[in-house]
């Protein structure tokens, strides 16, 4: 296959959605149809003892959500597919943030029953900053929940975005009865036990037809007849141009529990989702179809397998290919290296690939050389803009609970930080350390895995911190700047890039502090440069 033709067969995208909306299961869904998995894993449900195939970590199995990022791929009717499957919960956004850098699309899953919620505005916020195309789908149509109509208002309202359907649903709960698509125009029967096995859809030519009255009964056809025709009175028809630029989302109903209406989203998401994009760096626009490579370093996960301390560094390919063995620049480093075993994923499973192409995801070994957002090339010196650091919103003093381990304990809170779990401050009063998280979970999972993964215990305290604030450089002989350091000695820390940091106690010591010293710059990301 040319290398034209193997970008175009890629589709590289995040499912992204509230917790418990039915992210993982439509991954899981989706990995079925890709034939990767024989029978998919429910996540919730403890009569199955295997658990979702895309959730490795112990905490996740625990809690039944998905804490880190997973990295799926699969061919399906010759195209490659690459999910990024992100934490939903909102203790884990950051790590979201970061992967939207590495989709060209998204499918945003929505509840039936509670509609949109508030981690799925806050993601679709982020995707809508990057005019990233997405697909809405609407999940659990086999219960009970909110009319189809006012729910597509909901998305409209809430999210912003300008829905489109492509299939319309046939009753919901105990009446649900299937789905009209009304991309392919055909109706597909929903009989409510098809845990493994695929539907039968029928095809409809025409809506008028009475072989509907005998499938779905007359009033299920009389009410889908007035629907559609509602649908396709109100709705803008689907322009793939828009929906590619961002101003257009198409929307499908479905149960992915019931694997029912999950091929339409797929077979529909081949045909229009877009292959691999070109992607802004510093310098210059990159074009996939550049004959060098070029990717970042968007996630770092250590100890994916706990019997070897090793840590991965998950790249996006952006233009060209990357091969085994190859000596590439570290753009940051201005070392070349090579990789001789470069991984490709499936979950738990990991193959060594000899060659991967713009949109595919490659999972470098690192021995500490990499940081998020860290760029290879086969040369050039570029790098991809970089991924921004929020301001926390949690902070706490991180203590060392045994003293003879201290040397492991600064080791696996050095590495978690480049892997980004969360961010390290240190004070420039004392030399303290502050790990501050975008939530509260974020501190149970630094401690399990530094006690498990590294062998060390720390304790944390509360610190009373409402914002950190990245101070941007100035003029050492500036008096102002001068007497803000001085002043504030007891607020100001270095972050892990040693920028330094203003620890704000409060809004109101926040603003009094913008208005006493005018000519200092504070920022809430660290990407102000």
């Amino acid at each position: 296959m040319s290398f034209k033709s193997e970008i175009n067969r890629r589709r590289t995208f995040g499912i992204i959605a509230h917790p418990d909306a039915g992210k993982t299961t439509l991954t899981e869904k989706l990995l079925l149809f890709g034939g990767a998995i024989q029978e998919a894993g429910a996540v919730k449900s403890n009569k199955i003892k295997k658990g979702a195939t895309s959730d490795f970590m112990e905490i996740e199995r625990q809690r039944g959500i998905s804490v880190a990022t997973s990295v799926l791929a699969f061919e399906y009717e010759g195209t490659k597919i690459n999910i990024l499957d992100t934490p939903g919960h909102k203790d884990f956004a950051e790590d979201t943030y970061r992967t939207l850098t590495a989709v060209d699309s998204v499918i945003v899953v929505v509840d039936v029953a509670k509609g949109v919620e508030e981690q799925t505005e806050k993601l679709v916020e982020v995707c809508r900053m990057r005019n990233i195309p997405m697909i809405v789908f609407i999940n659990k149509m086999d219960r009970e929940g909110k009319d189809a109509f006012d729910l597509l208002d909901e998305i409209e309202q809430k999210l912003g975005l300008r829905v489109v359907p492509m299939s319309f649903p046939i009753g919901m709960g105990y009446d649900f009865k299937g789905i009209y698509n009304l991309w392919e125009n055909n109706i597909n029967l929903f009989s409510g036990n098809s845990r493994k096995n695929i539907e039968e859809t029928v095809e409809i030519s025409d809506l008028a037809s009475p072989e509907i009255d005998k499938l779905i009964g007359e009033k299920a056809a009389n009410t889908l007849r007035e629907e559609v025709e509602l649908v396709e009175g109100i709705y803008p028809t689907f322009d793939r141009e828009e929906y590619l630029n961002g101003h257009q989302q198409p929307v499908f109903f479905g149960s992915a529990l019931n694997n029912f209406g999950v091929r339409e989203l797929l077979d529909c998401f081949i045909e229009i989702a877009p292959k691999p994009r070109a992607k802004q760096s510093e310098e210059r626009l990159v074009q996939p179809d550049e004959k060098d490579f070029t990717g970042f370093v968007f996630k770092i996960h250590a100890n994916m397998d706990p019997n070897h301390r090793d840590r991965l560094a998950f790249i996006k390919i952006v233009s060209g290919t990357f091969e085994r063995n190859k000596p590439y620049l570290h753009v940051r480093n201005k070392k070349k290296m090579k990789f001789s075993s470069p991984n490709a994923f499936f979950a738990e499973k990991k193959e060594i690939v000899d060659i991967s192409y713009p949109g595919d995801i490659v999972g470098l070994h690192d021995t500490g050389n990499f940081k998020i957002g860290d760029t290879l090339t086969e040369g050039e010196n570029m790098s991809y803009k970089g991924i921004p650091s929020f301001s926390p919103e949690h902070f706490r003093y991180i203590n060392n609970a045994d003293p003879l381990k201290s040397k492991q304990l600064f080791k696996g809170i050095d590495q978690l930080m480049d892997e980004g779990v969360a961010q390290l401050f240190t004070l420039e009063l004392n030399g303290r350390k502050v790990i501050g998280t975008v939530g509260a979970l974020q501190y149970e999972v630094i401690q399990y895995r530094l006690e498990h993964e590294y062998g060390a215990k720390c304790t944390y305290e509360n610190l009373n911190v409402f914002k950190a604030c990245w101070v941007e450089p100035t003029d050492a002989k500036n008096e102002e700047y001068k007497e803000f350091l001085r002043v504030k000695h007891r607020y100001l820390a270095k972050d892990k890039e040693d920028q330094l940091v203003f620890l704000a106690d409060s809004q109101f010591s926040l603003q009094m502090t913008q208005q006493k010293y005018p000519s200092i710059k504070f920022h809430f990301t660290s990407e102000y440069k």
